[in-house]
């Protein structure tokens, strides 16, 4: 359990560096801003005894000529912060690019940053990190990934005007390769890239999203099915929740399709819940979890990971939605009626104690 300063963390990656590190129950990062970059002393102050510094800051878009000083600038604050520090960190890990010295502005600054970091004499790893993808991306500017969902979730469709080959890796794997962290249920260091042109990837997300669309489950066969799958879940949260689930009804009573499955594993199960009662109160990096009340009265808590806002679904039995939790969001459910509420659930995977992917933490920000 190593003790991290993180320079970026807000940033698309950053916020995923902080929910692994939160997940594996690790020390809260000390935080080094870009306010904070420009004072060597107060990043010396900072990062004085840390075991590792990850530099996640940088600048992908924007004018070239900012781009390009902008990298570079950003490593040498840091590392006259690193000359100024009285117990330098145990290591130094750079969030660099596959990009770097490619010619263009941005990556021959990236590869004058590695130089810069790799002379500070503090052990140095230099990370070449592919495209990325995952959960909250931002669109028009972290991916195509992100883009396409976006477009997507708002009734759209992506348009490609140039076909190229991607190699593409969850954010999730990348932070764990820059923390230093074996290989868990839910992530692997070891960055297993998805490769596929831009083309495909959109028909992809466009076949995907049209499943859901209707409250099916897509195929997720694969590792990289799930998480474009969650990648996507998160540009349609919250605003396309609660769904409305098929339901019929003759003289026999009624019946309701809670899970349609394209293809993949699964688990389904129920639960009572006693009146007052909360379940849940954990989140997950990567399994995606179906809820269907089907007798009683219940509310929904969410909470992404990092924030404090709370959103809240009231959901009952006598008119079932599904509500699927997305990825990195702490969830709850809470029998608000006077019965035992009945509650079914799906998950895409089987229940293994030792990879568990659910990590506690109560949905009221402490």
């Amino acid at each position: 359990m190593l003790r991290l300063a993180v320079t970026g963390a807000t940033g698309f990656l950053g916020w995923h560096v902080r929910v692994l590190l939160r997940a594996l129950g690790w020390p809260e990062p000390v935080v080094v801003t870009r306010a904070d970059l420009a004072d060597p002393e107060l990043v010396a102050a900072k990062i004085d005894g840390v075991e590792r510094v990850v530099h996640l800051a940088g600048v992908n878009r924007g004018d070239p000529a900012e781009v390009a000083v902008g990298n570079i600038q950003l490593a040498t604050q840091l590392a006259e912060g690193l000359k100024h520090c009285g117990r330098p960190p145990g290591s130094l890990v750079f969030a660099n690019s596959v990009q770097a010295g490619n010619g263009t502005p941005y990556g021959d600054a990236k590869a004058t940053a590695a130089g810069i970091l790799a002379e500070t004499g503090v052990p140095f790893d230099d990370v070449l990190l592919p495209n990325l993808y995952g959960e909250h991306g931002r669109p028009f500017y972290n991916s195509a990934v992100a883009t396409f969902c976006r477009l997507l979730a708002e009734g759209g469709r992506p348009e490609v005007h140039a076909d190229r080959d991607l190699s593409l890796v969850h954010v999730t794997d990348a932070a764990a390769r820059l923390i230093g962290v074996p290989a868990g249920g839910s992530w692997d260091p070891g960055m297993p890239a998805l490769r596929i042109g831009v083309q495909a990837l959109a028909d992809r997300l466009v076949q995907l999203a049209a499943t859901y669309q209707m409250g099916k489950i897509p195929s997720l066969v694969g590792r990289h099915d799930v998480r474009l799958f969650n990648t996507y879940r998160s540009h349609c949260f919250p605003a396309h929740y609660p769904m409305v689930l098929p339901r019929s009804a003759d003289v026999r009573g009624e019946l309701v399709e809670t899970v349609k499955v394209h293809g993949g594993g699964g688990q389904t199960f129920c639960s009572t819940t006693r009146p007052g009662v909360t379940r849940g109160e954990h989140f997950h990096l990567a399994k995606v979890e179906r809820f269907v009340v089907l007798r009683g009265s219940a509310e929904i808590g969410l909470r992404r990971v990092g924030d404090t806002e709370v959103l809240r679904f009231a959901v009952s039995g006598d008119e079932p939605v599904l509500v699927d939790m997305p990825t990195m969001w702490v969830h709850n459910l809470v029998n608000t009626g006077s019965e035992d509420l009945v509650t079914m659930f799906w998950t895409n995977e089987l229940f293994d104690p030792e990879r568990p992917d659910t990590w506690p933490e109560p949905v009221a920000a402490a």
